[in-house]
């Protein structure tokens, strides 16, 4: 087997170069060919991954955060390769859906298990011709992702406490726009507060916004939380991070294979955590569309 790591020097605050050493020795006396390439500025990962995937099939390990794993998968659809998270980054959450993770693990045994994981085909996403493997969403949440980003940038500020801090900031701020939303073939406006389309459960550093999402079911499940008053956001969100927002009266939940967000106004959108804006967004589910690894 051909194994390609890709490594982005910017994840977990500079660690992952430490990490380099630690798969050397792993392949001291593994008689298999193994690359490791080191990305030099954003949009890196995915040219090297397309370079390389596209001349031979490889187990290809995303070495860095979910942002890391999006470029990556950006990289390799449409090819034979097998995608392998390695979580090193700040938030780490698409691994969660796959893995019981747990950040007390030696990063040296997840290593060994992804090397010699199996593999097994899940669903993937499509929004605007780039594809996601966890989950995209619009509204407040990727103005929270938005300041999420900038304040983890900071010191001793992980991938958690940065949303949550990024969401008191965002309260302040934040206007709910008036979406006309379509789900297959229902139609509906609402004033959301937010429209998460998940395949995976976790996002924005372990919080649980889709908790019966499944990433290889072939649908999107669907979270749509209708405008709420200021101090209700404060109120709400803590049931968000833990999972148990099903029961308040403006979460609402759908699931669907075809979803398209149009607002009058640019609003933000959030895509594995790389945060754009429009006016308009449509997603799509691909069955079976990666080959992802397993432990």
């Amino acid at each position: 087997m051909n194994h390609l790591f890709i490594i982005n020097p910017a994840a977990g605050k500079g660690k992952t170069l430490k990490l380099i050493p630690v798969i050397e020795k792993i392949f001291e006396h593994r008689n298999e060919k193994y690359v490791i390439e080191v990305t030099k500025g954003v949009g890196h990962a995915t040219e090297l991954v397309r370079k390389y995937s596209s001349t031979e099939d490889f187990r290809i390990y995303s070495v860095g955060g979910d942002g890391t794993l999006n470029e990556v998968l950006n990289g390799m659809v449409n090819t034979n390769s097998s995608l392998a998270v390695i979580p090193s980054g700040s938030g780490n959450d698409f691994i969660k859906s796959i893995y019981n993770y747990s950040k007390k693990e030696k990063i040296e045994d997840i290593f060994l298990k992804m090397i010699d994981g199996k593999e097994k085909y899940i669903d993937l996403g499509i929004v605007n011709n780039r594809y996601f493997l966890n989950i995209a969403s619009a509204g407040f949440d990727a103005e929270v992702a938005y300041n999420a980003i900038k304040l983890k940038k900071m010191p001793f500020i992980g991938g958690k406490l940065a949303y949550i801090l990024g969401i008191i900031i965002t309260v302040f701020k934040y206007k709910s726009p008036d979406l006309q939303i379509i789900i297959d073939n229902r139609k509906f406006n609402m004033k959301a507060l937010l429209v998460a389309v998940a395949n995976g459960r976790y996002y924005g550093g372990g919080i649980n916004v889709t908790p019966e999402a499944k990433i290889d079911d072939g649908i999107f499940n669907v979270c749509n939380i209708e405008e709420v008053s200021k101090p209700r956001i404060l109120v709400l969100f803590p049931k968000v991070i833990k999972g148990t927002h099903s029961k308040i009266k403006e979460v609402h939940f759908q699931n669907g294979k075809k979803i398209k967000l149009v607002s009058p106004k640019i609003i933000s959108f959030n895509i594995d955590g790389e945060i754009s804006r429009g006016k308009e967004v449509e997603f799509s589910m691909i069955e079976n569309g990666i080959k992802i690894v397993c432990p």
